[in-house]
């Protein structure tokens, strides 16, 4: 179904935007400083832009110490997420079989799903301390079977990474832990400097610079997806509850300056309440909170107003959010109907929060609408899905003999000679039709 007129009650003045040609040309230039440099560029690098001349390998002895120095309740609430984390990732493990099929009498094909031998795994610094992407990355990369994962994450000048941090990584099962962040973290990764294996993957959210990283390494290792900022969609009708909608919308708002948060409903009542909520919620913040909460909603937030729950989901679609939360009647309903997003909260009883931090699907997703296209973070992103085949000589013949023939159409003569010579071999005195040039 298309679009029909939406009306706006509010429209973004600015789009989020990611890769500018200055970001791409600054972040070039630090991979290939380090790519000559190596180790020493790492580090010199770390000391500019972290302010940090410690160890760059964790040593067990900070990070037992960093487990005493938290307090119990802390240790506990960040089991449970991790609980919850693990268990879900298990679960989606659980799906992700070997197979196998006789797809003729006698040729046998199948798939194997192989982890793969070494992750690297950014956790963001900055204002915040994202324990939970410690969790969501390093616990699933675990759960997968990777045999040796790295995490690291931007340390604080004289502190080293909070212990926060350093106590998820290391009770998620991280095997070793670099006390860096920005393009030289990610580069070392990939490189194996510092007594690390060369990463296979590279996961994890980040700022601008290293998910620019990411995408110019793209091909010499895997990624999980190219981040942008993040944002989130809020689908309510009339029964829901508008100070629960707009404390939602200003909850993700302050991630950054950037993060759009859009609030698309067929109840004009409703949407005139919860934008009427929001100037206040976002005052009543910590001021570093409220800034970043503030400057997204006046230029990146939007507001729709729909005719019916149908055009509700073409716009929603059309958006592909990262994270959509529905706040309607009849919830599965929403849920046999979406079918863009990174991640799905359904219902007022959960919120987009709970997933970011404690619920267990992972928080890792697509940003900027490319949930059109793939899911976030998951057991299957560090896994390989590869091919097998055997076959009696038997079973061969029919597949040789139109191997043969498709190859010749093509005029790959080669490929079809590696058919003939099994068929004249298999079965000598045997005459073929294997199509122009056989021999």
């Amino acid at each position: 179904m298309g679009l029909r007129m939406v009306e706006y009650l509010k429209k973004a003045t600015r789009t989020a935007e990611t890769g500018h040609a200055d970001v791409t040309a600054a972040v070039r230039a630090l991979l290939a400083e380090i790519a000559d440099g190596g180790e020493g560029a790492a580090r010199a690098m770390a000391a500019r832009f972290d302010g940090w001349e410690g160890e760059i390998i964790v040593s067990r002895a900070t990070l037992d110490a960093a487990a005493r120095s938290l307090p119990e309740q802390v240790k506990a609430d960040i089991r449970f997420a991790h609980a919850n984390i693990r268990r879900f990732a298990q679960a989606q493990r659980a799906t992700i079989q070997d197979t196998e099929v006789e797809i003729l009498p006698g040729l046998m094909a199948g798939q194997r799903q192989i982890p793969v031998g070494a992750a690297g795994c950014y956790v963001p610094g900055g204002r915040y301390a994202h324990i939970a992407s410690a969790i969501m990355t390093v616990t699933t990369a675990k759960v997968a079977g990777v045999r040796h994962i790295t995490a690291c994450s931007p340390p604080k000048p004289g502190k080293g990474i909070p212990a926060e941090i350093l106590f998820a990584m290391d009770l998620s099962g991280a095997d070793a832990i670099l006390s860096m962040g920005g393009v030289q973290a990610v580069a070392s990764m990939a490189q194996g400097l510092f007594g690390l294996p060369k990463a296979d993957i590279l996961v994890g959210p980040g700022n601008q610079y290293v998910a620019e990283a990411k995408r110019i390494l793209f091909g010499q290792v895997g990624i999980d997806m190219v981040a942008g900022p993040t944002d989130s969609l809020i689908l309510a009708d009339r029964t829901a509850d508008a100070d629960f909608v707009a404390a939602d919308l200003v909850g993700q708002a302050e991630h950054g300056y950037n993060s759009p948060v859009w609030l698309v409903t067929d109840d004009l009542a409703l949407a005139q309440a919860v934008m009427a909520r929001v100037p206040a919620l976002i005052e009543a913040l910590p001021q570093v909170n409220a800034d970043s909460a503030r400057a997204a909603w006046s230029d990146y937030a939007e507001v729709a107003l729909c005719a019916d729950r149908e055009e509700m989901v073409d716009v929603s679609d059309r958006y592909a959010p990262e994270h959509l939360h529905v706040q309607c009647a009849d919830l599965d309903w929403w849920l046999g109907r979406l079918t863009a997003y990174g991640s799905l909260f359904l219902g007022e009883e959960t919120t987009v929060a709970f997933g970011d931090k404690a619920a267990g699907p992972n928080h890792v997703l697509p940003t900027g609408g490319a949930a059109r296209y793939t899911g976030g973070l998951s057991v299957g992103k560090f896994m390989k899905t590869v091919t097998w085949q055997r076959a009696t000589r038997d079973a061969a013949r029919p597949v040789a003999e139109a191997t043969a023939r498709i190859s010749r159409l093509e005029g790959m003569e080669g490929h079809a000679r590696t058919a003939d010579i099994r068929l004249a071999k298999f079965f000598p005195g045997e005459v073929f039709d294997l199509g122009k040039g056989a021999a």
